[in-house]
């Protein structure tokens, strides 16, 4: 019984030297600055959640200077950050792996919920989409629901 009351008490007391707030949180309004322009835009997917195929929305924009094509990737991993698949542009119809598409324009992406290279349906669970244009990446979160 005593062991029960000094794990309290010690809980008790790590809580009251906490930050009143979290690492990584912030209390203050984000700067309403615009920090330059992106190079692309992420979309999310759709449906979602899904099952067994779902299409991805993603824009690429122009290079500041530059009219010309931009490097893009496309690809969704497990929350184990493993590769489970690299979806399909609509268009050219090829997997979007350092693919070089014209700047100013909106793509879908499509997955058909399959994993790559063994053909079998992907597991229930939250995955992560990452686009990479150009470097710059960004990452947003899907769910597949058997």
């Amino acid at each position: 019984m005593y062991h029960r009351w000094a794990a309290l008490a010690l809980v008790l007391a790590l809580w009251s030297l906490s930050p009143k707030t979290a690492a990584g949180q912030s209390v203050s309004q984000p700067d309403q600055q615009p920090r330059g322009r992106k190079a692309g835009t992420l979309g999310q997917n759709y449906p979602n959640p899904f099952n067994p195929e779902t299409r991805i929305n993603f824009g690429v924009a122009c290079a500041e200077g530059s009219g010309g094509p931009r490097v893009v990737s496309l690809r969704i991993y497990n929350v184990l950050a493993q590769l489970v698949a690299i979806p399909i542009v609509q268009g050219p119809g090829e997997r979007l792996s350092n693919m070089k598409l014209d700047c100013d324009k909106d793509y879908v992406a499509y997955w058909d919920g399959k994993v790559l290279s063994t053909g079998r349906e992907a597991a229930s669970g939250i995955y992560i989409y990452e686009l990479v244009v150009d470097g710059e990446r960004q990452a947003k979160k899907m769910f597949v629901a058997k």
